[in-house]
């Protein structure tokens, strides 16, 4: 989502998308950003069964994987680029993340991609979904 303010409205939008693809989780962690705060996505959330975990102002290291995306995207992205329209920006941002999640190589995935579009040979000859599949069981990386 690109946007020039992203209200509590848009937050629920965006997280009944993925709600309806991947299911309800128990509980999503997030900042104190003014769209995650508000009492109209709290009591949605309540409603469905889901927690809310916060983070500490100022203890980024509590939500460590958005911390590493957000530096990333910063300094991979963001750093070098002027956007002069909010369409451009959308385009461009779109651009990287779909790059972001099905090209770039991680290095623990042994350097595939967290979230490839086909199957990839594994190590042994089986086939597999590498991004069903990490050494960890944690899920993959992905940012939407």
């Amino acid at each position: 989502m690109v946007a020039r303010s992203i209200k509590a409205r848009d937050v629920l939008e965006a997280l009944a998308t993925l709600m309806m693809a991947r299911g309800v989780p128990d509980y999503i962690r997030s900042d104190n950003g003014p769209g995650f705060v508000a009492r109209e996505l709290r009591q949605c959330l309540s409603r469905l069964g889901v927690q809310t975990a916060y983070i500490e102002p100022g203890s980024p290291w509590e939500n460590g994987y958005c911390e590493s995306f957000n530096g990333k995207f910063r300094d991979q992205f963001l750093n070098g680029e002027i956007f002069y329209t909010l369409k451009e920006a959308a385009i461009l941002i779109e651009r990287w993340r779909y790059h972001y999640n099905h090209a770039r190589p991680h290095s623990s995935l042994d350097y595939r991609p967290p979230a490839p579009l086909m199957k990839l040979p594994a190590v042994g000859g089986q086939l597999h979904q590498s991004n069903l599949i990490r050494k960890d069981n944690r899920a993959p990386d992905l940012i939407i």
